[in-house]
């Protein structure tokens, strides 16, 4: 049984466009749908993590906003990050399942029992994962993987019974 989801963001989270205003004001967009989703696999008893690449408020603001606890941005090897939060929540890697999109993602895909990648992840991230999704990164690609997992776990009628 999965029990905690590592994200990536630009690519997963997000459609990995980097839109800057005239001030030098970094953008990002979000898909509800993968929040919503997010949302309720905490609220049936599992964990979520963001591991990022790059610094940034709004997705600290997302993380909180969705009630993610485990947020590490400016990370160079998610692989290593991803070890010490698999220890410390006492977990085993095969409870635990990841999305990633591109190559500094790899060493954090192939420790997880469960790697996901969205339709526009690269081909050699498409190659090492078990589930290459239908949807594209920040077009509820995590919504997608959600929905997977929540059906392995045999969690349907609890993540359902969270909005009737």
């Amino acid at each position: 049984m999965i029990k905690l989801i590592v994200l990536d963001v630009d690519g997963c989270l997000s459609d990995g466009s980097l839109i800057y205003t005239s001030d030098g004001i970094e953008l990002k967009a979000f898909n509800v749908k993968d929040g919503l989703g997010i949302t309720t696999w905490i609220k049936i008893g599992n964990d979520v993590a963001i591991i990022t690449g790059k610094n940034s408020k709004m997705v600290q603001r997302r993380a909180e906003e969705l009630g993610i606890k485990h947020c590490y941005q400016g990370i160079k090897n998610k692989g290593e990050v991803l070890k010490k939060l698999i220890n410390s929540l006492g977990l085993k890697n095969y409870e635990v399942s990841a999305i990633g999109d591109d190559l500094n993602d790899y060493a954090m895909l192939k420790l997880v029992g469960k790697s996901f990648t969205p339709n526009d992840g690269v081909d050699d991230i498409k190659g090492i994962v078990n589930f290459v999704l239908s949807r594209n990164g920040g077009d509820g690609a995590v919504r997608e993987m959600i929905d997977i997992l929540v059906e392995q776990n045999d969690q349907k009628d609890d993540f359902l019974g969270v909005w009737l």
